[in-house]
């Protein structure tokens, strides 16, 4: 697997990344948690190492599911997360927009539950 440099700091990651929304989120229903820990064991198995999710997709469900079973991994991969959106109201499609703008502070409550959900540090 190719790699990716990202930043500045040294970060490195696989050229190509896994997309985990479709997992528990938007695409219909939440699928099986088994076979999705399944799945994101085999992408790491093949050297997929960036792993993209989000606070809204659930919301923390999502984050939930990459964290756990990408537990034993976490010192092989790197989960990126988004913040700051509002998550659907009962019976919506989508997020209803940018809970507030990301320089007013909104996302310092946000990481800790994200980083929580993630099982990271």
């Amino acid at each position: 697997m190719q790699k990716r440099k990202l930043g500045n700091g040294g970060l490195e990651v696989s050229a190509l990344g896994f997309g985990c929304m479709g997992m528990s989120w938007s695409y219909g229903p939440a699928k099986d948690k088994k076979e999705m820990t399944d799945l994101l064991h085999a992408a790491v198995d093949r050297g997929v190492t960036f792993f993209d999710t989000a606070e809204v997709y659930g919301p923390l469900v999502n984050e939930e599911l990459v964290g756990e079973a990408l537990a034993p991994y976490r010192d092989r991969v790197v989960i990126a997360t988004k913040f700051g959106w509002e998550p659907p109201r009962a019976h919506q499609e989508g997020c209803r927009g940018i809970a507030q703008a990301p320089q007013s502070g909104c996302h310092r409550p946000l990481l800790p539950a994200s980083r929580r959900s993630q099982r990271s540090d």
